[in-house]
Protein backbone atom coordinates (compact mmCIF):
# COMPACT_ATOMS: atom_id res chain seq x y z
CA UNK A 1 0.00 0.00 0.00
CA UNK A 2 1.13 3.45 -0.78
CA UNK A 3 0.96 5.56 1.72
CA UNK A 4 3.36 8.61 0.36
CA UNK A 5 0.96 10.96 -0.55
CA UNK A 6 -1.12 10.45 2.93
CA UNK A 7 -1.09 12.74 5.46
CA UNK A 8 -0.48 9.04 8.03
CA UNK A 9 2.28 7.12 7.88
CA UNK A 10 1.93 3.14 7.85
CA UNK A 11 3.53 1.94 11.70
CA UNK A 12 3.77 -1.72 13.06
CA UNK A 13 1.44 -2.56 15.88
CA UNK A 14 -1.61 -3.31 14.39
CA UNK A 15 -4.79 -3.44 16.80
CA UNK A 16 -2.43 -2.33 20.20
CA UNK A 17 -0.78 0.61 17.84
CA UNK A 18 -2.82 3.53 19.49
CA UNK A 19 -1.61 4.42 23.48
CA UNK A 20 -3.60 2.57 25.76
CA UNK A 21 -4.92 -0.52 24.42
CA UNK A 22 -3.54 -3.90 24.32
CA UNK A 23 -4.73 -7.30 22.45
CA UNK A 24 -3.88 -11.03 22.39
CA UNK A 25 -4.44 -14.16 21.53
CA UNK A 26 -4.84 -17.38 22.84
CA UNK A 27 -4.90 -21.07 21.88
CA UNK A 28 -7.92 -22.39 23.40
CA UNK A 29 -8.76 -25.52 21.27
CA UNK A 30 -12.59 -24.52 19.97
CA UNK A 31 -12.75 -26.05 16.47
CA UNK A 32 -8.89 -27.05 16.39
CA UNK A 33 -5.48 -27.69 18.37
CA UNK A 34 -2.90 -25.46 17.87
CA UNK A 35 -4.99 -22.45 16.35
CA UNK A 36 -5.44 -19.12 17.93
CA UNK A 37 -9.44 -18.83 18.16
CA UNK A 38 -9.75 -16.49 21.14
CA UNK A 39 -8.92 -12.70 21.09
CA UNK A 40 -9.16 -10.26 23.88
CA UNK A 41 -8.77 -6.03 23.00
CA UNK A 42 -8.92 -4.00 26.04
CA UNK A 43 -8.26 -0.38 26.71
CA UNK A 44 -6.71 1.01 29.83
CA UNK A 45 -9.22 3.51 30.41
CA UNK A 46 -12.49 4.11 28.87
CA UNK A 47 -13.35 4.42 26.06
CA UNK A 48 -16.02 5.97 23.34
CA UNK A 49 -17.39 3.08 20.67
CA UNK A 50 -19.66 2.60 18.03
CA UNK A 51 -20.98 -0.26 15.77
CA UNK A 52 -22.30 -1.31 12.64
CA UNK A 53 -23.49 -4.35 11.93
CA UNK A 54 -25.12 -7.18 9.63
CA UNK A 55 -28.54 -6.36 7.88
CA UNK A 56 -29.07 -10.53 7.93
CA UNK A 57 -32.47 -10.46 10.10
CA UNK A 58 -30.94 -13.79 11.36
CA UNK A 59 -28.55 -12.53 13.80
CA UNK A 60 -25.74 -14.36 15.78
CA UNK A 61 -26.23 -14.13 19.81
CA UNK A 62 -23.28 -12.10 20.29
CA UNK A 63 -23.87 -9.41 18.26
CA UNK A 64 -27.76 -8.79 20.68
CA UNK A 65 -25.78 -8.44 23.56
CA UNK A 66 -23.08 -6.07 21.62
CA UNK A 67 -25.59 -4.05 20.36
CA UNK A 68 -27.23 -4.09 24.31
CA UNK A 69 -23.75 -3.14 25.44
CA UNK A 70 -23.51 -0.48 23.41
CA UNK A 71 -26.21 1.78 23.73
CA UNK A 72 -24.20 4.14 26.17
CA UNK A 73 -21.69 4.69 23.87
CA UNK A 74 -18.82 2.90 25.81
CA UNK A 75 -16.52 0.24 26.08
CA UNK A 76 -13.44 -0.93 27.61
CA UNK A 77 -12.94 -4.47 25.80
CA UNK A 78 -13.61 -6.63 22.70
CA UNK A 79 -13.68 -10.50 23.09
CA UNK A 80 -13.75 -12.57 19.91
CA UNK A 81 -14.04 -16.70 19.21
CA UNK A 82 -13.79 -18.27 16.30
CA UNK A 83 -14.58 -21.77 15.18
CA UNK A 84 -17.85 -21.40 16.12
CA UNK A 85 -20.51 -18.29 15.32
CA UNK A 86 -22.80 -18.80 18.72
CA UNK A 87 -25.71 -18.70 15.91
CA UNK A 88 -29.43 -20.20 16.19
CA UNK A 89 -28.72 -22.28 19.14
CA UNK A 90 -31.71 -20.94 21.66
CA UNK A 91 -31.04 -19.60 24.86
CA UNK A 92 -27.68 -21.58 25.14
CA UNK A 93 -26.19 -18.95 23.00
CA UNK A 94 -27.47 -15.97 24.42
CA UNK A 95 -26.00 -17.37 28.34
CA UNK A 96 -22.64 -17.98 26.00
CA UNK A 97 -22.11 -14.64 24.79
CA UNK A 98 -23.53 -13.23 28.68
CA UNK A 99 -20.92 -15.59 29.92
CA UNK A 100 -18.04 -14.50 27.52
CA UNK A 101 -18.44 -11.02 28.86
CA UNK A 102 -18.72 -11.62 32.76
CA UNK A 103 -15.59 -14.00 32.61
CA UNK A 104 -13.21 -11.16 30.86
CA UNK A 105 -15.52 -8.40 33.05
CA UNK A 106 -14.54 -10.25 36.10
CA UNK A 107 -10.41 -10.96 35.15
CA UNK A 108 -10.18 -7.28 33.83
CA UNK A 109 -11.90 -6.09 36.76
CA UNK A 110 -14.57 -4.19 34.69
CA UNK A 111 -18.45 -4.55 34.22
CA UNK A 112 -19.58 -6.83 31.76
CA UNK A 113 -21.52 -3.88 30.22
CA UNK A 114 -18.29 -2.51 29.19
CA UNK A 115 -17.32 -5.64 26.89
CA UNK A 116 -18.20 -6.22 23.91
CA UNK A 117 -18.18 -10.03 22.15
CA UNK A 118 -18.28 -11.48 18.93
CA UNK A 119 -17.94 -14.88 17.36
CA UNK A 120 -17.44 -16.61 13.84
CA UNK A 121 -17.82 -20.29 12.73
CA UNK A 122 -20.59 -22.73 11.82
CA UNK A 123 -23.58 -21.65 12.46
CA UNK A 124 -26.29 -23.79 14.60
CA UNK A 125 -23.53 -25.98 16.84
CA UNK A 126 -23.75 -24.76 20.40
CA UNK A 127 -19.96 -23.48 21.74
CA UNK A 128 -17.90 -25.56 23.86
CA UNK A 129 -18.63 -23.42 26.53
CA UNK A 130 -15.28 -24.34 29.22
CA UNK A 131 -12.99 -24.05 26.52
CA UNK A 132 -14.27 -20.53 25.17
CA UNK A 133 -14.27 -19.39 29.36
CA UNK A 134 -10.73 -20.98 30.16
CA UNK A 135 -9.57 -19.23 27.14
CA UNK A 136 -10.39 -16.08 28.05
CA UNK A 137 -9.42 -16.75 31.64
CA UNK A 138 -5.91 -17.06 30.10
CA UNK A 139 -6.23 -13.87 27.51
CA UNK A 140 -7.06 -12.05 30.57
CA UNK A 141 -3.99 -13.12 32.51
CA UNK A 142 -1.54 -12.89 29.14
CA UNK A 143 -3.14 -9.00 28.65
CA UNK A 144 -2.87 -7.89 32.02
CA UNK A 145 0.82 -8.99 32.31
CA UNK A 146 1.22 -6.52 28.96
CA UNK A 147 -0.68 -3.61 30.78
CA UNK A 148 2.02 -3.77 33.90
CA UNK A 149 4.76 -4.16 31.02
CA UNK A 150 3.27 -1.04 29.09
CA UNK A 151 2.74 1.34 32.25
CA UNK A 152 7.10 0.14 32.72
CA UNK A 153 7.55 1.24 29.45
CA UNK A 154 8.07 -2.40 28.10
CA UNK A 155 5.98 -2.62 25.39
CA UNK A 156 8.17 -4.92 22.99
CA UNK A 157 6.25 -8.00 23.16
CA UNK A 158 2.88 -5.97 22.14
CA UNK A 159 3.58 -5.93 18.83
CA UNK A 160 3.53 -9.87 18.36
CA UNK A 161 0.34 -10.30 20.98
CA UNK A 162 -1.75 -7.92 18.58
CA UNK A 163 -0.55 -10.34 15.39
CA UNK A 164 -1.80 -13.16 17.79
CA UNK A 165 -4.97 -11.27 18.23
CA UNK A 166 -5.70 -10.93 14.48
CA UNK A 167 -4.63 -15.13 14.14
CA UNK A 168 -7.35 -15.65 16.65
CA UNK A 169 -10.42 -13.82 14.45
CA UNK A 170 -9.46 -16.26 11.30
CA UNK A 171 -11.28 -18.92 10.12
CA UNK A 172 -10.93 -20.27 6.31
CA UNK A 173 -8.91 -16.56 6.05
CA UNK A 174 -5.44 -17.67 4.35
CA UNK A 175 -4.02 -14.14 5.39
CA UNK A 176 -3.70 -11.88 8.35
CA UNK A 177 -5.55 -8.61 7.80
CA UNK A 178 -4.11 -5.68 10.34
CA UNK A 179 -3.21 -2.07 10.05
CA UNK A 180 -1.56 0.53 12.15
CA UNK A 181 -1.59 4.08 10.83
CA UNK A 182 -0.02 7.06 12.29
CA UNK A 183 -1.28 11.01 11.57
CA UNK A 184 0.63 13.52 13.39
CA UNK A 185 -1.93 16.66 14.02
CA UNK A 186 -0.72 20.51 13.50
CA UNK A 187 -1.59 21.04 17.40
CA UNK A 188 1.73 18.92 18.02
CA UNK A 189 1.75 14.80 19.20
CA UNK A 190 0.26 12.30 17.27
CA UNK A 191 -3.02 9.84 16.86
CA UNK A 192 -2.65 6.39 16.10
CA UNK A 193 -5.25 4.17 14.47
CA UNK A 194 -5.19 0.18 14.29
CA UNK A 195 -7.24 -2.79 13.23
CA UNK A 196 -8.09 -6.03 12.74
CA UNK A 197 -10.23 -8.07 10.02
CA UNK A 198 -11.44 -11.43 9.50
CA UNK A 199 -13.34 -12.38 6.30
CA UNK A 200 -12.92 -14.79 3.53
CA UNK A 201 -15.97 -16.79 2.57
CA UNK A 202 -20.17 -15.67 2.97
CA UNK A 203 -19.29 -12.10 1.93
CA UNK A 204 -21.36 -9.72 0.45
CA UNK A 205 -22.72 -6.16 0.53
CA UNK A 206 -24.36 -4.85 3.72
CA UNK A 207 -21.43 -7.16 5.51
CA UNK A 208 -20.86 -10.87 5.39
CA UNK A 209 -19.00 -13.12 7.17
CA UNK A 210 -16.83 -10.17 8.33
CA UNK A 211 -15.57 -8.98 11.89
CA UNK A 212 -13.55 -5.81 11.98
CA UNK A 213 -12.41 -3.89 15.18
CA UNK A 214 -10.91 -0.56 15.17
CA UNK A 215 -9.03 1.57 17.87
CA UNK A 216 -7.55 4.83 18.25
CA UNK A 217 -6.31 7.13 21.10
CA UNK A 218 -7.95 10.34 19.62
CA UNK A 219 -10.74 11.52 21.27
CA UNK A 220 -14.10 11.92 20.05
CA UNK A 221 -17.71 11.31 20.93
CA UNK A 222 -19.48 8.18 20.13
CA UNK A 223 -21.98 9.94 18.03
CA UNK A 224 -18.97 11.18 15.84
CA UNK A 225 -17.69 7.59 16.39
CA UNK A 226 -20.79 6.17 14.70
CA UNK A 227 -21.40 8.83 11.88
CA UNK A 228 -17.28 8.43 10.48
CA UNK A 229 -17.49 4.21 11.15
CA UNK A 230 -21.22 4.46 9.09
CA UNK A 231 -20.30 6.40 6.15
CA UNK A 232 -16.28 3.80 6.27
CA UNK A 233 -18.18 0.86 5.97
CA UNK A 234 -20.48 1.84 3.23
CA UNK A 235 -17.30 3.17 1.39
CA UNK A 236 -15.39 0.08 2.20
CA UNK A 237 -17.14 -3.09 3.76
CA UNK A 238 -20.25 -2.52 1.69
CA UNK A 239 -18.64 -2.64 -1.11
CA UNK A 240 -17.11 -6.02 -1.14
CA UNK A 241 -18.61 -9.24 -2.18
CA UNK A 242 -16.78 -12.75 -2.83
CA UNK A 243 -19.92 -15.25 -2.95
CA UNK A 244 -23.20 -13.27 -2.19
CA UNK A 245 -23.80 -14.11 1.07
CA UNK A 246 -24.34 -12.20 4.27
CA UNK A 247 -23.66 -13.83 7.50
CA UNK A 248 -25.18 -13.70 11.06
CA UNK A 249 -22.19 -12.31 12.81
CA UNK A 250 -21.07 -9.44 11.01
CA UNK A 251 -19.79 -6.47 13.15
CA UNK A 252 -17.22 -3.65 12.80
CA UNK A 253 -16.57 -1.85 16.32
CA UNK A 254 -14.44 1.23 16.80
CA UNK A 255 -13.12 2.65 20.16
CA UNK A 256 -11.64 5.79 20.89
CA UNK A 257 -10.13 6.07 24.26
CA UNK A 258 -8.57 9.65 23.99
CA UNK A 259 -5.18 8.68 25.33
CA UNK A 260 -3.62 10.54 22.93
CA UNK A 261 -5.07 14.44 24.73
CA UNK A 262 -5.76 15.38 21.58
CA UNK A 263 -9.20 16.02 20.63
CA UNK A 264 -9.52 16.70 16.54
CA UNK A 265 -10.95 19.46 14.47
CA UNK A 266 -10.47 21.45 11.39
CA UNK A 267 -8.06 19.82 9.29
CA UNK A 268 -6.77 16.96 11.75
CA UNK A 269 -10.16 15.53 11.88
CA UNK A 270 -10.47 15.69 8.07
CA UNK A 271 -7.10 13.72 7.86
CA UNK A 272 -8.83 11.31 10.56
CA UNK A 273 -11.56 10.77 8.91
CA UNK A 274 -10.20 9.92 5.66
CA UNK A 275 -7.60 8.28 7.74
CA UNK A 276 -10.44 5.75 8.88
CA UNK A 277 -12.08 5.30 5.43
CA UNK A 278 -8.14 4.36 4.17
CA UNK A 279 -8.17 1.77 6.38
CA UNK A 280 -11.10 0.30 5.85
CA UNK A 281 -10.80 -0.06 2.00
CA UNK A 282 -7.82 -1.53 2.72
CA UNK A 283 -8.91 -4.14 4.80
CA UNK A 284 -12.01 -4.95 2.61
CA UNK A 285 -9.44 -5.77 -0.03
CA UNK A 286 -7.73 -7.99 1.60
CA UNK A 287 -11.18 -9.60 2.33
CA UNK A 288 -12.12 -9.78 -1.55
CA UNK A 289 -7.92 -10.74 -2.20
CA UNK A 290 -8.39 -13.33 -0.13
CA UNK A 291 -11.84 -14.95 -1.09
CA UNK A 292 -12.34 -18.58 -0.59
CA UNK A 293 -10.51 -20.26 -3.08
CA UNK A 294 -10.01 -17.01 -5.15
CA UNK A 295 -6.71 -16.23 -7.36
CA UNK A 296 -7.35 -12.94 -8.21
CA UNK A 297 -8.78 -9.37 -6.67
CA UNK A 298 -11.36 -7.75 -9.17
CA UNK A 299 -11.80 -4.06 -8.67
CA UNK A 300 -14.26 -2.63 -10.25
CA UNK A 301 -15.08 1.49 -10.44
CA UNK A 302 -17.41 3.00 -12.33
CA UNK A 303 -17.62 6.60 -13.24
CA UNK A 304 -19.81 9.32 -14.19
CA UNK A 305 -22.68 8.53 -13.02
CA UNK A 306 -26.20 10.12 -12.22
CA UNK A 307 -26.55 9.33 -8.24
CA UNK A 308 -23.94 7.71 -5.66
CA UNK A 309 -26.19 4.66 -5.21
CA UNK A 310 -26.45 4.00 -8.76
CA UNK A 311 -22.53 3.69 -9.09
CA UNK A 312 -22.49 1.52 -6.01
CA UNK A 313 -25.27 -0.69 -6.92
CA UNK A 314 -23.54 -0.98 -10.23
CA UNK A 315 -20.00 -1.85 -9.04
CA UNK A 316 -21.12 -4.09 -6.46
CA UNK A 317 -23.54 -6.21 -9.11
CA UNK A 318 -20.89 -7.00 -11.26
CA UNK A 319 -18.21 -7.96 -8.71
CA UNK A 320 -21.11 -10.14 -7.58
CA UNK A 321 -21.95 -11.64 -11.09
CA UNK A 322 -20.80 -15.35 -10.70
CA UNK A 323 -20.37 -15.01 -14.81
CA UNK A 324 -17.79 -12.09 -14.66
CA UNK A 325 -16.24 -13.99 -11.76
CA UNK A 326 -15.77 -17.21 -13.83
CA UNK A 327 -14.53 -15.47 -16.98
CA UNK A 328 -11.94 -13.33 -14.59
CA UNK A 329 -10.94 -16.89 -13.58
CA UNK A 330 -10.87 -18.65 -16.95
CA UNK A 331 -9.01 -15.11 -18.62
CA UNK A 332 -12.06 -14.75 -20.75
CA UNK A 333 -12.39 -10.88 -21.69
CA UNK A 334 -16.42 -11.24 -22.04
CA UNK A 335 -17.15 -7.99 -21.45
CA UNK A 336 -20.85 -8.29 -22.17
CA UNK A 337 -21.06 -10.28 -19.13
CA UNK A 338 -20.04 -6.59 -17.60
CA UNK A 339 -22.56 -4.73 -19.29
CA UNK A 340 -25.14 -7.25 -18.14
CA UNK A 341 -23.96 -7.31 -14.66
CA UNK A 342 -24.22 -3.48 -14.49
CA UNK A 343 -28.36 -4.12 -16.81
CA UNK A 344 -29.66 -5.53 -14.00
CA UNK A 345 -28.34 -4.03 -11.04
CA UNK A 346 -31.13 -1.56 -10.50
CA UNK A 347 -29.54 1.19 -10.99
CA UNK A 348 -30.44 3.66 -13.77
CA UNK A 349 -28.12 4.72 -16.78
CA UNK A 350 -28.52 4.65 -20.37
CA UNK A 351 -26.29 1.17 -22.21
CA UNK A 352 -26.12 3.20 -25.20
CA UNK A 353 -23.32 5.42 -23.72
CA UNK A 354 -21.73 2.91 -21.31
CA UNK A 355 -17.99 2.54 -22.42
CA UNK A 356 -16.25 -0.78 -20.65
CA UNK A 357 -12.54 -0.70 -19.64
CA UNK A 358 -10.41 -4.06 -18.75
CA UNK A 359 -7.69 -2.19 -17.05
CA UNK A 360 -6.51 0.53 -19.55
CA UNK A 361 -7.97 -1.30 -22.32
CA UNK A 362 -11.56 -0.49 -24.06
CA UNK A 363 -13.44 -3.09 -24.82
CA UNK A 364 -16.82 -1.54 -25.97
CA UNK A 365 -17.68 2.11 -26.34
CA UNK A 366 -21.88 3.55 -26.08
CA UNK A 367 -22.43 0.06 -25.44
CA UNK A 368 -21.54 -1.82 -28.34
CA UNK A 369 -18.08 -3.83 -28.87
CA UNK A 370 -15.15 -2.63 -30.53
CA UNK A 371 -11.83 -4.34 -32.22
CA UNK A 372 -9.37 -4.66 -29.27
CA UNK A 373 -5.82 -6.83 -28.88
CA UNK A 374 -7.18 -9.99 -27.60
CA UNK A 375 -3.49 -10.91 -26.44
CA UNK A 376 -3.58 -7.44 -24.44
CA UNK A 377 -6.56 -8.61 -22.53
CA UNK A 378 -5.12 -11.65 -21.46
CA UNK A 379 -2.11 -10.04 -20.40
CA UNK A 380 -4.41 -7.70 -17.94
CA UNK A 381 -6.29 -11.13 -17.04
CA UNK A 382 -3.17 -13.18 -16.02
CA UNK A 383 -2.52 -10.30 -13.16
CA UNK A 384 -3.70 -10.70 -9.84
CA UNK A 385 -5.15 -7.82 -9.34
CA UNK A 386 -7.67 -7.16 -12.01
CA UNK A 387 -9.04 -3.69 -12.63
CA UNK A 388 -12.89 -3.27 -14.63
CA UNK A 389 -14.29 0.51 -15.17
CA UNK A 390 -17.11 1.87 -16.72
CA UNK A 391 -17.85 5.08 -17.81
CA UNK A 392 -21.64 6.14 -17.48
CA UNK A 393 -21.33 9.40 -19.18
CA UNK A 394 -24.69 10.52 -17.38
CA UNK A 395 -23.39 12.72 -13.82
CA UNK A 396 -20.94 12.86 -11.88
CA UNK A 397 -20.90 10.51 -9.39
CA UNK A 398 -18.50 7.40 -9.06
CA UNK A 399 -17.70 4.47 -6.64
CA UNK A 400 -15.68 1.20 -6.52
CA UNK A 401 -16.86 -2.16 -5.00
CA UNK A 402 -13.90 -5.14 -4.74
CA UNK A 403 -14.78 -8.89 -5.07
CA UNK A 404 -12.80 -11.81 -6.79
CA UNK A 405 -12.92 -15.08 -9.39
CA UNK A 406 -14.70 -18.01 -8.90
CA UNK A 407 -12.85 -21.33 -8.92
CA UNK A 408 -13.10 -24.84 -8.50
CA UNK A 409 -11.20 -24.63 -4.99
CA UNK A 410 -14.01 -22.60 -3.39
CA UNK A 411 -16.75 -25.48 -4.25
CA UNK A 412 -14.07 -27.58 -2.28
CA UNK A 413 -13.72 -25.39 0.94
CA UNK A 414 -17.46 -24.71 0.85
CA UNK A 415 -18.44 -27.81 0.14
CA UNK A 416 -17.23 -29.61 3.31
CA UNK A 417 -17.27 -26.35 5.59
CA UNK A 418 -18.74 -27.61 8.33
CA UNK A 419 -17.55 -31.38 8.80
Amino acid sequence: MDDTKKAWKLINGGIAAPKGFYAVGVQAEIKYKDKFDVALIFSDVQAQAAGVYTRNIVKAHPLYLTQRHLKNGLARAIVVNSGNANACVGEFGDQTAQAMAEVAGTFLAIPPEDVLVASTGVIGVKMPIDRVLNGIRVASSLLLNHVVKGIRGQKEEADQAAHQAALAIMTTDTMVKEYAYELPCSQGGVIRLGAIAKGSGMIHPNMGTMLGFITTDAFLSSEELQQILREAVDESFNMVTVDGDTSTNDMVLLMANGASGITLNGADRANFVQMVNSMCIELAKDIARDGEGASKLMEVSVSEAKTKEDARKIARSICGSSLVKAALFGEDANWGRILTAAGYSGAGFDPNKVDVYLGDLMVAQGGKGIDFSEDKAKTILELKEVKISLNLHDGKEKATAWGCDLTHEYVTINGSYRT
